[in-house]
């Protein structure tokens, strides 16, 4: 009897007397199963026809097909400039869980078991507003790591080895984004030119581990003990409290444009899984070559299929999109919010409490978005990042040539408290994941120490990578002896750090800038699988002074809640979760709206008061001081308010010990560029 829905078929489903595989291709006039010998993978054992079935769901029965098995597919069709069949070259399973190379761009799909022993461990569910995201490289995170064994460095398991966590807990993290961990391959591009695809936003498939981060034994011993390895590296975060983000690329594939490799979806319905234009050209929003079609309901299953798998049986805690308003695009190429495979990723019960990250933009027409995703989802905020970095950074850096910034602290006002000007009320300031820096820019140490990128090593001649750095660098391009520089350049990135750390919305930081890592000024690092992306972990008494005060801003966020709202406060409401907020100036006094966009007003208080939903009642001041002059504040009067605590101040290097009382009333020194955290107590 045939099944109610035929694509539930597709991939492999072992049962005791074998295997039955499912694929789906509309265009395709035969489908065969390859079956190969276990021990040479070149040795074609088998080969089992595939029989059309209800919604162009081709199946077959295979005795052999169980546990270990190698095999691939091979498609027929006809010719046109929409299709790229090829009887002779075997292709990927889109939906297998093991992969291992055969070749030159050719891989075998493989069965794995798949089977785990989770120790009734569970997912940790941290609330969305007690999430400090924490992007990391799985290999890069490790592999110079002294303190861990030579074997385990730069794979899974290192990354979940005791020594590992034992960082992450002392500075207070909770959710690891690890770039893309879907198996994938490097462009031939940069294979000629002696590089790699080192991110890994390059997908050879979305169900299948990369099989290059799992230790040694487990690649020899196979897709099964990758699997395994990857399971015990979440099972092991997930006892230590920390949620697992993966970063997923579904926009497009390693298969590229037209004169890229066939190794999947192309081979198998490339008119289904592409967008194109009418000459079977395609239209490519992603700056990759090819463009996945979700407005197809094949390829939306896919996604769908994908991301209950990672969750569901690998466990993961949340994803984030990359370029994800290509899955958003309808029919005419247009970005619709209501998208049917936003709306399914949504409303999908297996992805319930799963974290939903946006990168809201891609690089086709009407490309950023940022601000429209659906309710539910969390957003990388540029306009976050593009504020913060312009307020003390190139603001600064005009001051010195030009007498004057020439901006004034509202906008950077607007970011501090969650950028309701980009979210809607319904979605709140969680809705805005903020960022300084990511994987794809400057480092946090590089942002402040050089104007220009430096991509030369690259191979494009410093063509590639962003020119809107919005980076200072505070008198000497790149290294110097004058421990002057040094020191703005290291309060600068206090500065950014605790802007970060101290904002409405989700925090994400970038592996490394706790300490100050530095690419050499290299914005655009995808390429360099080396010591220039390595995190390193000999640091001198400056890095580790800068990943103590990450560690206490990290600490002060969590012990604040009136620093992490859930909603957006309303004028004359009590809203539950909400922090209502005052805004002073240096005086003392509530902020005039001449004020607000005054490049000559750049010190601000701001007094943000939690209203308790689940935790006791806070109230903090924050002072931000944005001009290379010193200067005098008065602290505010507020109703119940009797004095304020100084709990960090940007200006010092280290975390001070002890505490410093003052009263409303009292004037409290700011020196240049710095900022101060008070807790407000009546």
């Amino acid at each position: 009897m045939p099944s109610e829905d035929p694509l539930s078929q597709l991939g492999v489903h072992v049962a005791a007397d074998g295997g039955t595989i499912g694929v789906y291709s509309k265009n395709a006039t035969a489908i065969e199963l390859l079956l190969f010998d276990d021990a040479d993978q070149q040795w074609l054992t088998e080969r089992v026809p595939l029989t059309r079935g209800d919604g162009d769901v081709w199946t077959a029965r295979s005795p052999r097909l169980g546990p270990g098995t190698r095999y691939s597919i091979r498609c027929s069709g006809p010719r046109g400039p929409e299709h790229r069949f090829d009887e002779r070259r075997p292709l990927i399973d889109p939906y297998s869980r093991g992969l291992v190379r055969s070749g030159a761009n050719e891989w075998r799909s493989v069965v794995v078991d798949g089977s785990f022993d989770w120790g009734g461990v569970g997912k940790p569910m941290v609330p969305r507003d007690h999430t400090v995201i924490y992007e990391a490289h799985v290999k890069g995170l490790t592999t110079l790591n002294p303190a861990l064994p030579a074997e385990l460095r730069g794979t899974y398991a290192g990354l979940a080895h005791p020594v590992t966590i034992e960082h992450l807990h002392r500075l207070g993290v909770t959710s690891v984004e690890l770039l893309p961990v879907h198996a994938f391959a490097s462009e031939q591009r940069l294979i000629r030119l002696g590089l790699s695809n080192y991110w890994g936003y390059n997908s050879l498939n979305f169900f299948t581990p990369h099989a290059p981060y799992a230790t040694r034994r487990a690649q020899t011993s196979g897709p099964d003990a990758v699997l395994r390895e990857f399971k015990g590296m979440v099972r092991l975060l997930h006892e230590a409290g920390l949620e697992v983000i993966l970063d997923v690329v579904y926009n497009h594939t390693a298969e590229g444009g037209p004169d890229g490799p066939t190794t999947s979806l192309r081979g198998l319905d490339n008119a289904t899984y592409y967008r194109h234009n009418p000459d079977g050209s395609y239209i490519d929003t992603t700056g990759v070559g090819n463009t996945v079609d979700y407005g197809n309901p094949v390829a939306r299953r896919l996604v769908l299929d994908s991301l209950r798998y990672w969750a569901e049986e690998v466990r993961i805690d949340g994803f984030r999109f990359d370029l994800a308003v290509t899955l958003g695009r309808d029919e005419t190429g247009a970005f619709d919010p209501g998208h049917s495979l936003l709306a399914a990723i949504t409303a999908d019960p297996v992805l319930e409490g799963v974290k939903l990250i946006a990168e809201p933009w891609d690089v086709g027409p009407g490309g950023w978005q940022t601000g429209s995703f659906p309710e539910g989802w969390s957003e990388w905020n540029d306009r976050y990042r593009n504020r913060v970095r312009s307020f003390w950074l190139r603001d600064i850096a005009d001051a010195r040539a030009n007498g004057a910034a020439p901006t004034g602290i509202g906008s950077f006002a607007t970011r501090l408290a969650g950028s309701s000007d980009l979210f809607s009320p319904e979605r709140g300031p969680l809705a805005s994941v903020n960022f300084i820096t990511a994987h794809d820019g400057f480092t946090l140490a590089d942002l402040v120490s050089y104007d220009h990128k430096h991509n030369l090593g690259n191979g494009e001649e410093n063509r590639d990578g962003t020119d809107d750095n919005r980076s200072f660098n505070h008198g000497v391009e790149g290294p110097t002896d004058d421990e002057g520089i040094r020191a703005v350049r290291r309060k600068a990135a206090r500065n950014l750090m605790g802007t970060q750390l101290l904002s409405a919305g989700i925090p994400m930081l970038t592996a490394g800038d706790e300490y100050g890592r530095t690419q050499s000024g290299n914005n655009n690092a995808y390429c360099h699988d080396d010591e220039l992306t390595w995190y390193r972990w000999d640091w001198d008494e400056r890095q580790r002074d800068l990943v103590a005060v990450t560690a206490e801003l990290v600490r002060l966020r969590r012990e604040n809640p009136a620093l992490r709202p859930v909603r957006f406060a309303r004028f004359g409401e009590t809203v539950p979760g909400a922090s209502q907020m005052d805004w002073y100036d240096a005086g003392g006094e509530t902020m005039d709206a001449e004020d607000w966009d005054s490049p000559e007003n750049r010190t601000l208080q701001y007094l943000a008061a939690s209203t308790p939903e689940f935790e006791e009642f806070n109230r903090i001041l924050l002072v931000v001081h944005g001009l290379e002059t010193d200067t005098q504040v008065t602290l505010p009067g507020h109703e119940g308010v009797d004095g304020y605590t100084l709990l960090w101040d940007s200006a010092d290097e280290t975390v001070a010990e002890g505490s410093t009382e003052y009263a409303p009333g009292n004037t409290v020194p700011m020196g240049p560029t710095s900022m101060k955290l008070f807790r407000a107590h009546g």
